[in-house]
């Protein structure tokens, strides 16, 4: 992500530095000439990015194999965004910092305004009152974002206007951009760049966003095998393309809630049934099973995500790491191996859990790795003081084999395993995780 990331903003940084030369703005004082490019560069960053994480929120199922799945999508769809904002808060700032500059070193190599009338004035006038509320109302969004105990309803909601945002200050950018610009390479860049975000928006704004991805269907089952776990069993219709163990699907019960993503718990049968087990992890998750029925209308949209058996290495050593509910995807995967056997696959897995007595995922894992000969279950009673580390999996295994490790759970579970491991397995660990967050 850091990779794409970076590319972007060098791409655009070269294509500005290419202008330079031509702006024409006779420019003689040093201190006005760096507030004018600095300000000029903060804004077409800004709207880049912007531009960028609109076309990363339509879901683009072609930039999953690159980003290494719809979790990554996601993930640098908020890393653009925060970037975005935080260039658009230097424009901003760089805009109001004249009087500072003035004061300091003078008018004399002030660049002078161009000075336009008609349409084109008053086009002006808009786009400069248009970029400025929605740069205020823009970082009061990504404030809001990155609350999280604002409640993620309500914050579904807010963030329904962002693509009302965007096309206000894209049309900022269109009016007020220099005009040198648009006879440069950076002006075709920035023009496909703005047409990609507006279509973006549009689509988000029509409700369009996963259309083709959506099979809609009814809820056959629901049981809660644990008191904080609700299992959901779903039939789809025919638009249902299927799924591979291990991805999630975007399930929305409730049109006012909005869909929330969870992980196929599923093989696929052939017969459109998925099963979902969703954690009680906040208010909508808590009280689920009284906000379902059997017979219930459901709409599911995907599959998506990277996270599938198929991907193993089979000259690596498989090490399978699930905490909690996190144990969903590895439930897939053991399903599909016992209607399709891999005889070559050899792998450990670890589940952690709070109380073994009372887990409701414990003697299903048994029971579908007795049938399994080449997978090891181990199971961690955290309350009878059995607990997973590094240390210990290091123990287990030495570091002389390539090893990948697939893990589902905490993410600081997550983090402390990949830290440890990535110490004791110097070059021989290759760290599979899932890093999916919707804000």
């Amino acid at each position: 992500m850091k990779i794409y990331l970076t590319g972007f903003i060098a791409l655009l940084v070269i294509a500005w530095v290419g202008t330079l030369s031509v702006s024409g703005q006779g420019i003689h004082s040093l201190p006005w000439a760096i507030q004018s490019q600095a300000f000029y560069l903060s804004g077409l960053l800004a709207i880049s990015l912007m531009s960028l994480a609109m076309v990363l929120a339509t879901r683009p199922s072609w930039l999953e194999r690159p980003l290494g799945g719809m979790d990554r999508v996601y993930r640098m769809h908020k890393w653009t965004a925060i970037l975005a904002v935080s260039f658009a808060a230097m424009h901003w700032l760089l805009e109001d910092c004249d009087d500072l500059i003035e004061s300091v070193f003078g008018r004399l190599g002030r660049p002078l305004e161009v000075q336009f009338s008609g349409l084109m004035h008053d086009l002006r006038d808009v786009g400069e009152e248009l970029g400025e509320i929605g740069i205020y109302l823009l970082l009061a969004m990504v404030v809001l974002s990155l609350l999280k105990l604002f409640p993620y309803n309500l914050w579904r909601h807010v963030h329904r206007a962002m693509p009302l945002l965007y096309l206000a200050l894209a049309f900022h950018v269109a009016v007020l951009a220099p005009s040198h610009y648009w006879s440069q390479p950076l002006g075709l860049l920035l023009g496909v760049l703005l047409v990609a975000g507006s279509c973006a928006a549009v689509m988000s704004l029509l409700g369009l966003i996963g259309q083709t991805r959506r099979a809609r269907g009814s809820i056959v089952s629901i049981s809660t095998p644990a008191r904080d776990v609700t299992e959901v069993v779903c039939q789809l219709e025919p638009r249902w393309r299927g799924h591979r163990a291990g991805q999630f699907a975007f399930v929305s019960f409730d049109r006012f809630e909005g869909h929330h993503p969870f992980t196929i718990a599923s093989a696929d049968q052939g017969d459109r049934r998925v099963t979902f087990l969703i954690k009680a992890l906040g208010d909508y998750t808590r009280t689920l099973p009284q906000r379902i029925a059997v017979g219930q209308a459901v709409t599911v949209e995907g599959p998506y995500g990277f996270f599938e058996l198929p991907r193993r290495n089979p000259q690596a050593r498989q090490i399978w790491v699930a905490g909690g509910i996190g144990v969903t995807p590895f439930i897939a995967w053991l399903e599909a191996l016992r209607v399709k056997p891999d005889v070559a696959l050899v792998t450990d897995l670890h589940y952690s859990t709070r109380n073994r007595a009372t887990d409701p995922f414990v003697e299903r894992l048994e029971t579908l790795c007795a049938d399994l000969p080449g997978v090891s279950l181990h199971i961690y009673d955290s309350q009878a003081g059995s607990t997973l580390s590094a240390e210990h999996l290091a123990s287990l295994h030495d570091g002389l084999r390539k090893t990948e490790v697939w893990f589902c759970g905490p993410r600081t579970f997550a983090k402390r395993l990949r830290t440890g491991l990535t110490r004791a397995w110097r070059g021989h660990l290759r760290f599979h995780q899932e890093a999916f967050e919707m804000r």
